[in-house]
């Protein structure tokens, strides 16, 4: 392995960490608390703006290291013909699916937090983000899955 690899391996693996970390703590703490009305728009508008930045700087980073890791270690034979190519063909779906549910999810947040709302927009956000933080556990099992596969 190259050092070129390695770094992007290890960029992918930081930041589906942090992104999906970033979308279950949003889901199981900050949401939570904007429903029950116990915080102000303000600072939870802080925080939907962290993690939009946080989806997206993850989405492009995701999207040039695993391009990267896909054209180093893939054919197009071998990523519709085997088990491991299907996998990585699931993760880049859920990665779009990801991507469009947080954003829905922060868009519907930040519109009511601007209109000094905080219940509201928590409710109307809340299946998107727990879509999301579906998607997130499912990305990390599937990369274990691709992971068990090459060892």
């Amino acid at each position: 392995m190259t050092a070129v690899d390695a770094a992007m391996y290890a960029t992918h693996l930081v930041f589906a960490g942090l992104w999906a970390g970033s979308v279950l703590f949003t889901t199981y703490a900050v949401l939570p608390t904007a429903m029950n009305g116990d915080a102000r728009p303000g600072p939870l508008s802080t925080l939907t703006e962290k993690l939009q930045t946080i989806s997206r700087a993850s989405a492009l980073l995701l999207l040039l290291t695993g391009g990267h890791l896909a054209a180093t270690n893939y054919t197009i034979g071998s990523l519709t013909g085997s088990g491991r190519g299907h996998l990585v063909i699931t993760m880049v779906v859920l990665w779009f699916t990801l991507a469009a549910l947080v954003e829905v999810g922060t868009a519907k947040l930040s519109d009511g937090f601007g209109q000094q709302k905080v219940r509201q927009p928590a409710r109307e956000a809340r299946p998107f983000l727990l879509g999301a933080s579906l998607v997130a556990v499912l990305l990390l099992v599937d990369a274990g899955a691709i992971l068990g596969l090459y060892y």
